[in-house]
């Protein structure tokens, strides 16, 4: 009797202390991430890990801190621990074919976050925001300033900041805001006194903001000291207040300098003050809990055989195939819509803005 209570006993133990592994027994999911240094991909991972876990997975969650190597043997650490999917958001999109070829040969499907993986033939799908559109309403948030602000103006004189060159989206930005702003370039609207356009000229490696003020002051320095600048497109927030700290240290926003049109991307705290100051005009919400959700959606799907939710199959060429993707839509944020945009969705409390 007292055998069978004890059997009993460890049975229902066994029972108990099983219950929460079961819950969590989905299996786990590795998420490489770029970097801490930008509030973003903080917020990104916190988001993936919070869904995936409420989903009922594990997660291992790594932050390379913009170093490729760092990046690669994270992932390649995560296939030898025999995760069950892969989501990363590559810091160089070209690097990773190797890698993602042993993960493959694992059947490990990887989910490319926010960044196309290039070259690789082993990307399952592609979760990210319209990238193309995301540059289309920073140009038009630029154009719409530059008419509040400087209406009398004969010609706007503008300068032109890209993204990172190893980051496939940095293209898509550059090219929707210059399917914006070519025209008016072209019809003398606009004037980019430096001359320095593409991407190949104005892009910013690792989307550094310390690089981004270094060359802000060097166009200064050679192109304005007999006039101004009405307006800047910086694809990203952190680049946006690099270039807004190079142009107050030469009197823009003081005196009768007024600030020019500063565009950004990311909705990142520090610009959103700066946009509540009238520093930086505007900034490209992407709610990276509707992204997180559409990546959680994707890793069960292939996880459980069925087939994900995509709404692209013709955008995203990685150049060994076209990857199948969803993409979600951005917001455009100026100073009036942050209340609306940011705080009564939940994104952020209004006393992180103060």
């Amino acid at each position: 009797m007292t055998l069978t209570r004890r059997a009993l006993g460890a049975t229902a133990l066994a029972t108990i202390l099983a219950f929460p592994a079961f819950a969590q027994d989905k299996g786990t999911i590795g998420i490489a991430m770029p970097t801490k240094s930008s509030a973003r991909w903080i917020a990104d991972g916190d988001n993936m890990v919070k869904q995936f876990e409420e989903a009922g997975y594990a997660t291992d969650l790594q932050y390379a801190e913009d170093d490729i190597p760092n990046q690669l043997a994270q992932i390649e650490n995560m296939i030898t621990k025999g995760v069950d999917a892969l989501v990363i958001a590559a810091i160089d999109g070209t690097t990773l074919t190797n890698a993602l070829a042993n993960a493959a040969a694992l059947d490990i499907p990887v989910v490319a976050y926010d960044r196309l993986i290039r070259g690789s033939g082993d990307v399952s799908y592609y979760a990210t925001f319209d990238n193309f559109q995301v540059g289309v309403q920073q140009a038009e948030t630029l154009v719409s300033g530059l008419e509040e602000r400087f209406p009398d103006a004969e010609t706007w004189n503008v300068e032109l900041f890209g993204g990172s060159p190893d980051d496939n989206n940095a293209y898509f930005f550059y090219d929707g805001a210059m399917s914006v702003l070519q025209p008016l370039i072209d019809d003398g609207r606009i004037t980019v006194l430096s001359g320095q356009e593409g991407m190949d000229t104005v892009g910013t490696l690792r989307w550094d903001g310390s690089v981004a003020q270094a060359r802000m002051d060097n166009l200064l320095s050679a192109n304005y000291t007999d006039a101004r600048v009405h307006g800047v497109l910086s694809p990203y927030d952190g680049l946006s207040i690099g270039i807004i700290s190079s142009l107050k240290g030469v009197g823009y926003g003081s005196g009768d300098m007024q600030m020019p049109i500063v565009t950004g991307q990311d909705a990142e705290i520090p610009s959103i003050k700066a946009i509540q100051r009238g520093e930086q005009y505007s900034t490209i919400f992407k709610d990276t809990r509707e992204l997180a959700s559409v990546t959680v959606g994707m890793v069960e799907a292939l996880l459980q055989g069925g087939e994900p939710e995509i709404n692209d199959t013709e955008t995203y060429d990685n150049g060994v195939k076209v990857v199948p993707s969803y993409l979600l839509e951005p917001v455009k944020v100026t100073e009036g819509d942050i209340q609306g945009v940011l705080i009564d969705s939940g994104y952020y409390d209004a006393s992180e803005l103060q």
